[in-house]
């Protein structure tokens, strides 16, 4: 039987914020990486100008990011072993939390044209 896609049953905004805190956490200048854990933790969170922002090599809608700001997403991805919380604008990723597969990547992610 084939994994089951959502099994953690997330929904549309923790999606979305899963998917771009994943893609944080790989740039140097957003994620740290524990060493002894695997865990990264991401505290540089991007600001929008207009109505989207950069992330890396992607440009992503405002609109999808709002989860960034969401206290409420954040407390259900630890609540969900994803994540946990840090310091106020700080969040580590467990390692399930970068391993979940959100499938949603190309539907928030663009590439850049600037």
């Amino acid at each position: 039987m084939p994994p089951r896609h959502n099994p953690l049953k997330l929904n549309p905004l923790q999606l979305k914020t899963l998917t771009l805190l994943q893609v944080l956490a790989r740039l140097p200048a957003h994620g740290t990486i524990d060493t002894a854990t695997g865990e990264v933790e991401v505290g540089y969170l991007p600001q929008p100008h207009g109505n989207h922002f950069h992330v890396g090599p992607y440009t992503v809608m405002s609109a999808d990011a709002t989860g960034l700001a969401n206290d409420a997403v954040w407390l259900a991805l630890s609540r969900k072993g994803l994540a946990r919380l840090r310091t106020p604008g700080s969040i580590v990723l467990t390692g399930e939390g970068l391993t979940y597969e959100t499938g949603i990547a190309d539907q928030i992610l663009h590439g850049s044209d600037h």
